[in-house]
């Protein structure tokens, strides 16, 4: 019941379908059956309490006999860029007792090539039922934005691989019941390096422009109008640079072609290296801001790895703080959207208090209308870098901040 499985689970329910909710944590079960949403996604919280008001949600600890068995567990990378499948493994152990004749199990979960072929149907088989003929197996990744969740799911098209035909057109059937968006068939690696694809070809982009911002302030140019301008043209549509990248996606499934295929992805790892440096390059600039200040206070606005949402996964704001506390600088951090994360949050007004230089590592909304006037009094000294290209400088320097913009002179 994360960031996918409970969306999914509550427009199932919508669509008038019982739904088992399964989720191994039972503070969530928990929460869920108090009839409310664990996940800060707009538009979620409601649409959950309908479901589960409904009757049709019913969470649970584990899964039941059913018709349908989707699988929407987390795949992280190890520390040593490996997919870690323990979840698939485990939600398909759970799965095979409760298998039964004409039974189809999808995989949502974005997993490297192969893995619904070569690792989810061998540990189905443990059933004794005939995978593609009793039981239908198929994979269906999402592909949706945080933050518009709901929406997404409902009018992206779907790319839907089964294990045969017979596979992905039963799947092709449940997904119909609300997907709007044009529904694909293909086999399941197809499938899963589809969606691999779409977020590495981000990467790789969003590696380019982090390379070009490193090296335009040498050359006096501002990145940030290099893209508007090169983006005129037709066929380009260069993304924007930023502290490093972060999420469920983007920062992962590149390292799952990666591990598939190590001699043939060059390209895919070069990209990987820069991305994952931006923070160090973050740092860099923050130390050469607080120059000359004995012990500095850096204050972190934005903790989650984009604006205007809460998911903390992955995100350059992990490492760019792990890198100033290594340091001994002071570190104070500040999110609007983050209930949970790994180091303390604090108050706006606590993390301006006392700094020598404020970092936006996130464009949440609500920072570009500061009080800058009543948090300048705060500070001990005026600094701020911006790495989103988002704030008004103008009103910063009018309080008589120094400013430093990523990518620019």
């Amino acid at each position: 019941m994360g960031y996918i499985g409970l969306p999914t689970a509550s427009i199932f329910a919508a669509e008038g379908f019982d739904v088992i909710g399964v989720d191994i944590n039972p503070g969530i079960i928990e929460t869920l059956k108090k009839g409310t949403s664990h996940i800060n996604e707009p538009g979620l919280k409601m649409f959950v309490q309908a479901a589960l008001d409904s009757g049709k949600l019913k969470p649970s600890l584990h899964p039941e006999e059913a018709d349908v068995f989707i699988i929407a567990v987390p795949t992280p990378i190890t520390a040593e860029k490996k997919a870690d499948l323990d979840c698939v493994a485990k939600a398909a152990e759970e799965i095979v007792s409760c298998l039964r004749k004409q039974n189809l199990v999808i995989l949502e979960s974005t997993s490297p090539p192969g893995t619904t072929v070569d690792f989810l149907v061998p540990i189905l088989k443990k059933s004794k039922l005939r995978i593609g003929e009793d039981v239908f197996v198929a994979h269906s990744p999402e592909r949706v934005l945080p933050g518009q969740i709901l929406k997404e799911l409902c009018e992206n098209d779907r790319i839907i691989g089964g294990i045969n035909q017979k596979s992905a057109e039963l799947a092709k059937e449940l997904y119909s019941s609300f997907v709007e968006g044009k529904i694909c068939l293909t086999d399941a690696t197809t499938a899963e390096l589809v969606k691999l694809l779409e977020n590495t070809y981000r990467d790789i982009n969003i590696a380019l422009v982090n390379e070009l911002a490193t090296f335009c302030p040498d050359l006096g140019v501002n990145i940030w109008e290099v893209i508007k301008l090169a983006n005129l043209h037709p066929r380009v549509n260069l993304h924007y640079p930023g502290p490093g990248v972060g999420g469920h996606c983007i920062s992962v499934d590149p390292w799952f072609l990666i591990e598939k295929m190590p001699d043939n992805t060059k390209l895919i790892q070069q990209a990987r290296q820069i991305n994952d440096s931006m923070p160090s390059y973050v740092v860099k600039n923050i130390v050469e801001m607080v120059k000359g200040i004995e012990k500095p206070k850096i204050s972190v606005l934005g903790v989650s790895y984009k604006g205007n949402v809460g998911d903390t996964r992955e995100s350059p704001a992990i490492s760019v703080i792990e890198q100033l506390r290594k340091m001994d600088y002071s570190v104070a951090a500040y999110d609007p959207h983050v209930r949970d994360f790994q180091y303390e949050l604090v108050g706006l007004e606590q993390a301006f208090n006392g700094s020598d230089c404020i970092v936006f590592l996130a464009d949440h909304q609500e920072f570009k209308h500061l009080n800058l006037k009543q948090l300048g009094k705060l500070v001990r000294t005026k600094n701020v870098v911006d790495t989103r290209n988002f704030l008004n400088f103008k009103e910063w320097l009018e309080q008589g901040f120094t400013t430093k913009l990523l990518g620019r002179a």
